[in-house]
């Protein structure tokens, strides 16, 4: 049995369950709002996969004719997928889809959560579902019942699957036959060396699309004949097509004084989105290169509507990693706020043309995509940019939320640190009292805490006080097999360097 020694108690219970009531009280608000708003509102896309549903069989009619004044731009599987949704009556079909896709995007969230190397606690689950509902592309995807969030989760589901080298690709053929532009997951796995996950996404792909033909011969036929790059059936210059070619249009005066050049732009943009995407795969960081990858197949289609920036998520999660939480607060704002729709627009003349700082605003979706692949490239040259992190940590607050470190083990492995950790080694241990982070932080900084605080303690886990190779000291969260990142990333945020030196003494 490993000597212990205790911390003195620095932080109350009550003030952890407050927390942990705000975060299911918004939750909870946010889910209610969203039944309410269900069956009250008549979702104009959700209406629109509705009617495709009952159109897909009536020959080619679902790309011939507008569905409820517009038209069907999905493809025909798309269409197969809500022949048994549009039997059921059009409000409790809306309802148990928005319902679904609430469900949907929080399987998105704890995925990414995981991909960044966490194991999330129901409060941190529960914490980044309730601040992602309340992200633009988010709810404005709930609000037109959009097919976003299956997509994230159908994509997320095979890339922590590629993570953790098991057989994936199912889910991004299914979400690539629904929608074309997740496709371009399909060419990451290809170029990063996931030759049998790709393959299986096509295979996934083909099955869908030759069942959409089996359906709907007829509307296949017209939709690959051309109807699936038609641009001209939905309105490219709207404020809300926040792709290049939309910010285009907008600045030139419509599609048709965009000049021939344009087609270059997205081939640089999506060669070097897919370079950096890449790159973070063959660092084994799969988060960075699903976010990478999400903002490049952005970037590259000339239709990007402001509800299809869900990519958003997983690129705040990575800078929420990284540590760069003031950035992460900067961008969330943008996408909660989405001042792009206080410039004008819906033809206001001001919408065309470029007029300065205006016209950044009125494409701020662009500029942050366009900043966070700079950024994620930038990144690339730091020398320990994509040390493999596997297997799944302890929630040490990723979200600033300040998860307690409860009854952990505080080790030095007496072994030259090389990135792995050897678990067989007899580690010295401490316990440490559940505490959020800000009291924490004073606790261990020598400063007066209540003595009425009376500390929680859970089962141990285990933290490893560890110098990197530029004699840095970071304390790391470790499960059994594990492969832990030296740097700040994977460090408990709450610890600061010359806690961290106090506690690296301690143990030798």
């Amino acid at each position: 049995m490993w000597p212990t020694a205790r911390c003195p108690a620095t932080a109350p219970r009550d003030s952890v369950e407050s927390v942990k009531r705000w975060i299911y009280g918004i939750l909870a608000i946010e889910i209610i709002g969203v039944l309410v708003f269900a069956v009250a509102y008549n979702s104009l896309d959700f209406h629109i996969y509705w009617e495709g549903g009952r159109a897909v069989t009536d020959g080619a009619r679902l790309y011939e004719e507008q569905l409820v004044e517009h038209w069907f731009t999905n493809t025909p599987f798309m269409g197969a997928v809500f022949v048994p949704i549009s039997a059921l009556p059009l409000t409790v079909a809306r309802v148990a889809w928005q319902l679904a896709s609430v469900g949907a995007f929080a399987w998105a969230c704890v995925t990414g959560l995981r991909l960044a190397g966490l194991r999330p606690s129901r409060r941190t689950a529960a914490a980044a579902v309730a601040a992602g509902l309340a992200l633009q592309p988010m709810w404005q995807s709930i609000f037109l019942g959009q097919v976003n969030p299956f997509l994230m989760a159908l994509v997320m589901a095979d890339i922590r699957r590629v993570s953790l080298g098991r057989s994936a690709g199912i889910g991004i053929g299914i979400a690539t036959a629904i929608k074309l532009t997740p496709g371009v997951f399909v060419v990451l796995l290809l170029l990063a060396g996931r030759v049998r996950a790709a393959v299986t996404a096509g295979a996934a792909f083909l099955v869908c699309s030759l069942l959409a033909y089996a359906v709907s011969p007829d509307a296949s036929r017209v939709y690959w004949s051309g109807v699936f790059h038609d641009t001209s059936r939905v309105g490219v210059p709207y404020i809300s097509n926040q792709s290049p070619y939309g910010a285009a249009a907008r600045i030139f005066g419509g599609v048709d004084e965009i000049g021939a050049w344009y087609p270059v732009l997205p081939f640089v943009l999506g060669v070097s989105g897919m370079a950096v995407a890449v790159l973070w795969a063959r660092k084994s960081d799969w988060l960075a290169a699903a976010s990478a990858t999400g903002v490049t197949g952005l970037l590259v289609s000339p239709i990007s509507w402001a509800h299809h920036w869900v990519w958003v998520v997983p690129a705040l999660l990575v800078l929420l990693r990284n540590g760069h939480r003031a950035t992460a607060a900067c961008a969330y704002v943008v996408f909660a706020a989405s001042p792009l729709w206080w410039t004008p627009h819906n033809g206001d003349p001001d919408q065309y043309g470029f007029h300065g700082p205006l016209t950044l605003v009125a494409n701020c979706y662009l500029v942050a995509g366009l900043a966070f692949l700079a950024y994620m490239g930038v990144r690339l040259r730091r020398p320990d940019a994509g040390t493999p992190l596997q297997g799944e940590g302890h929630d040490v607050g990723l979200l600033g939320l300040g998860k307690p470190v409860a009854g952990a083990v505080v080790a030095e492995p007496r072994v030259p640190f090389d990135g792995r950790v050897d678990l067989a080694q007899q580690p010295v241990e401490r316990r440490v009292p559940l505490v959020p982070a800000p009291q924490q932080r004073r606790a261990v900084q020598g400063r007066r805490v209540d003595e009425g605080d009376q500390p929680e303690e859970r089962p141990a886990d285990r933290l490893h006080v560890r110098r990197d190779d530029r004699g840095e000291v970071r304390l790391v969260a470790q499960q059994p097999g594990d492969v832990v990142r030296p740097e700040v990333d994977a460090a408990e945020p709450a610890l600061q360097p010359e806690v961290l030196d106090e506690l690296a003494e301690e143990v030798q």
